[in-house]
């Protein structure tokens, strides 16, 4: 357009210029100099101008295009947070397959850019971006032909492939090793983590109706509850709930104790349950941070720090009792705390002031939890600023702060706990 524009102007000015030069006095030839002057820097403004309203319009068109393109986006992400909320939650109903179906596939079906872009109420790119491990590594134990002894596992349950083979599955494969008679299953109470499993993974786990119907249509006529939970708490008291629904379609039905055994009444009750886990779960720690003992640690200035879940439920007493247990059993560099601050002594910020106050200066982190799951990696672990590795560094009062991601499901000590209280139910 620039370009034909400047050519007819130029045209017109060496028209001019010829007209003007015959017998032109030279007052007129600088007039018609002036005009064609005139005339070409006219060309040339229109042509700049010309030229800018198409790269203005150039300009919009792709603003235009990036915004419809973020749009729609957005739009995808949106429907797959929303998806993922509707399955992020604590009761199966008869859409939990295909919603859980519906939400991989759509996820699936998203660009990289718009991964990034999920985000709802519960939903974000972990739920199906995080690799937490190998699935195929891990035995849901939801196979028939149970026949008539059952043993029943019950636990939590987690979305970390690795945590729940090998320390979910650690626990369940010793007892298989200790009752090579009985057929040993799965089930987990949080339906919120069996449908993530099923929805990333397509790994079907049961849940507690599910196996207890599982158990009754394979007619199970002895059925043993072995519950993998720390404590007699909330969760433990739904456990025996479902149970007695279905207690008249066995034989029998006996529930063995969780990991800690009975509570207790006052902080300061321990039992023999309380001081093998204390005694395993510390040996650990010290085995995988390279010393040859706790005192050894202790030496090198070296506080071990326990978290736990903590819980508003009256068996929060426990934690009281196991950090109790620890000083019974002369761990004067072991602390026990929880995420949820309950009791209030092992809220994070009060184990802080508690290591910082006996003189340590280098913390290592571990779970008190029978899996290494969503708790350990982000809440203890995590890089957030509110994570205890994150608090405790921040808090400017240690040289050093470690972590060991690993769950108590995994220690030969634990499970042999769990094996001992089948034992006492069983035989």
């Amino acid at each position: 357009m620039r370009k034909k524009i400047l050519t007819a102007f130029l045209a017109t000015a060496m028209t001019v210029t010829l007209l003007c030069g015959c017998g032109s006095k030279k007052e007129e030839t600088t007039t018609a100099t002036e005009k064609v002057t005139e005339a070409a820097t006219a060309a040339t403004t229109e042509a700049k101008e010309s030229e800018t309203e198409v790269a203005t319009d150039e300009a919009s068109e792709t603003e235009a295009a990036t915004e419809d393109k973020a749009a729609s986006d957005k739009a995808a992400a949106d429907e797959v947070a929303a998806l993922i909320d509707a399955i992020y939650v604590q009761e199966r109903t008869p859409e939990t397959d295909a919603q859980c179906t519906a939400a991989k596939q759509a996820w699936d079906a998203l660009t990289d850019e718009q991964k990034e872009l999920v985000e709802g109420e519960n939903a974000d790119p972990d739920y199906f971006g995080r690799d937490t491990g190998d699935a195929s590594k891990d035995d849901p134990r939801n196979a028939d032909d149970i026949g008539e002894n059952e043993i029943l596992v019950v636990s939590f349950g987690t979305s970390f492939n690795d945590s729940r083979s090998q320390d979910i599955g650690g626990i369940e494969a010793a007892i298989a090793e200790s009752y090579p008679d009985w057929a040993v299953r799965r089930a987990f109470t949080a339906q919120i983590i069996i449908n993530h499993v099923q929805a990333r993974d397509d790994e079907k786990i049961d849940n507690m109706d599910q196996a207890l119907e599982r158990a009754v249509a394979n007619g199970v006529k002895n059925l043993v509850i072995q519950p993998t939970h720390l404590m007699h708490g909330a969760e433990y008291d739904e456990l025996k709930e479902a149970v007695d629904k279905y207690a008249d379609k066995f034989d029998s039905v006996r529930i063995s104790e969780p990991l800690l055994g009975e509570v207790g009444a006052t902080g300061e009750d321990v039992n023999e349950d309380k001081e093998r886990v204390a005694k395993a779960v510390t040996d650990e720690a010290v085995k995988e941070s390279g010393y040859d003992s706790l005192d050894a640690a202790k030496e090198d200035s070296v506080a071990y720090v326990f978290m736990g879940h903590g819980t508003s439920h009256a068996a929060k007493v426990t934690y009281t009792q196991m950090q109790s247990q620890m000083k019974a059993l002369g761990y004067e560099n072991v602390w026990v705390g929880t995420v949820e601050g309950e009791p209030e002594e092992t809220a994070c910020e009060n184990i802080i002031e508690a290591v910082s106050a006996a003189g340590y200066k280098k913390v290592i982190l571990r779970p008190l939890m029978v899996v290494a799951g969503d708790h350990a990696n982000n809440d203890m672990a995590g890089d957030e600023e509110d994570s205890w590795k994150s608090m405790f560094f921040n808090s400017g009062k240690f040289e050093s702060v470690d972590c060991q991601i690993t769950g108590m499901g995994s220690i030969a000590d634990i499970q042999k706990i769990y094996t001992d209280h089948l034992k006492a139910v069983i035989e």
